[in-house]
């Protein structure tokens, strides 16, 4: 990876302030020795210009988290954690095979607060065969009562090919009930608007100033480097993306090759990006926006398309924004889909 940043030429690091996020992740980075990170952000470092003010996230898993390993990374510059909880409920935490424990999962919580870490986020799970609504509020209730900053929060998909779809073919387990998901996600909604927490993003809850800077970029268009096996960069108009196996992205890199494959999107990928991206945001689509970089027909068009939904009920014009209401966040995607050009 360090080879990688030390060769990339995507594009021009010409923004005022230079690098304003670094996020490690996926995969588990908090299992790396505090000398490899170290080296990673140097090279960063050496490469681009950070903002001194910029938000630094690890991804970590409870089970990785001590107060030795929080000080390391804090001292090298680690600002904020996102920590992959998913259940604070013993049972859950065994059927989806996670290392760590419930107690280790509220321990964690208190250790970071310990370190000094006042920007964290969690992630929690929702729709699980196992989970009735009132285990899903005690998981809530304990995200809220221990004051998380920031809370990811997913409904449990069940991938192809995986063991759990292999067992819920054979009906060895229970299948996933898409209702029991719509209305866990419109429960955790409200408990978390009535806690204080602000719903900036469909999956992202967030206390007031506390959002996740790096995740927000994404939503807001804003190009991204990314380096080692699959990462995806973009840097507005462009998008790339890195091999996916690990021992051919070594190969090349050592032959001082970046192995990677671009597209440049069209025009109206670009407007279809921003209207999938911007519509998951409490802000909502910008009408003005779209007028302004792509058309007036454009946008007319745009409004047009989403009169429906402003029928349903689904959406609600705003300021001259589309904006989801809370039964349209169920629909999301789909109705992103509905107003592509």
């Amino acid at each position: 990876m360090i080879k990688e940043i030390e060769l990339t030429p995507f594009f021009d690091n010409n923004d005022a302030g230079g690098i304003q996020t670094i996020y490690f992740g996926g995969g588990t980075p908090s299992i790396l020795q505090q000398v490899d990170l170290q080296k990673i952000l140097n090279a960063l470092h050496s490469k681009f210009t950070i903002d001194p003010a910029a938000e630094i996230t690890l991804e970590a898993n409870p089970d990785d988290i001590t107060i030795k390993s929080l000080q390391q990374w804090k001292a090298m510059g680690i600002n904020r954690l996102s920590v992959g909880i998913q259940s604070f409920a013993e049972e859950e935490l065994k059927w989806m095979n996670r290392a760590h424990t419930a107690a280790e999962a509220i321990n964690c919580i208190d250790t970071i607060k310990e370190a000094g870490f006042n920007n964290f986020s969690i992630d929690l799970i929702y729709g699980s065969p196992l989970l009735n609504n009132e285990g899903w509020k005690r998981n809530v209730d304990i995200a809220i009562e221990h004051n998380i900053p920031h809370i990811s929060s997913y409904a449990l998909t069940v991938e192809p090919k995986t063991l759990l779809n292999k067992l819920i073919a054979k009906k060895v387990q229970a299948a996933v009930s898409s209702n029991r998901q719509a209305e866990q996600f419109l429960l955790l909604i409200n408990w978390m608007e009535t806690a204080g927490y602000e719903h900036y993003e469909i999956s992202s809850f967030a206390l007031p100033g506390l959002r996740s800077k790096h995740n927000s970029s994404y939503w807001q268009g804003k190009q991204y480097y990314a380096f080692g096996p699959s990462a995806h960069s973009f840097d507005g108009k462009k998008r790339r993306w890195n091999i996916a196996n690990n021992a051919a992205y070594i190969r090349s890199l050592q032959n001082n090759h970046i192995p990677f494959e671009e597209e440049l999107l069209t025009t109206t990928q670009q407007l279809n990006e921003y209207i999938m991206t911007s519509i998951r945001t409490i802000e909502g689509t910008d009408l003005t926006y779209v007028a302004t970089i792509f058309g007036k027909d454009i946008a007319g068009t745009l409004i047009k398309s989403a009169e429906k939904w402003v029928g349903g009920e689904k959406i609600y014009t705003q300021n001259n924004f589309l904006i989801l209401t809370g039964q349209g966040k169920l629909f999301a995607d789909g109705i992103a889909a509905d107003l592509f050009f």
